[in-house]
C-alpha cells in the first residue's frame, strides 16, 4: 500500500492495518522456516510496510498533540 493511500486513514485503522501485516510476517517467516516460501522478497515488502504504518502512526500522535 503506497504512503500517501495510507496517510489517509484514521489511527484505528492504522492499527488495524499494522496487526494484519504483523501476522503476515508471522506467517512469511513460519514458511520460510519449513521452506515453503515461494517469493522471499515478500519478506521485505512486509517488513518495509510495518515500519512505514509505524511511522504514519508516530507522525499522527506528534500532530494530535500525544508524545510517546
Amino acid at each position: 500500500m503506497k504512503t500517501a493511500e495510507l496517510r489517509e486513514k484514521s489511527p484505528e485503522e492504522l492499527q488495524t492495518l499494522l496487526l494484519e501485516e504483523l501476522r503476515t510476517q508471522f506467517n512469511l517467516r513460519m514458511r520460510k522456516g519449513t521452506g515453503q516460501l515461494d517469493k522471499p522478497s515478500e519478506v521485505k515488502k512486509t517488513r518495509r510496510n510495518i515500519a512505514r504504518i509505524n511511522t504514519l502512526i508516530k507522525e499522527k500522535e506528534t500532530a494530535l498533540g500525544k508524545d510517546a
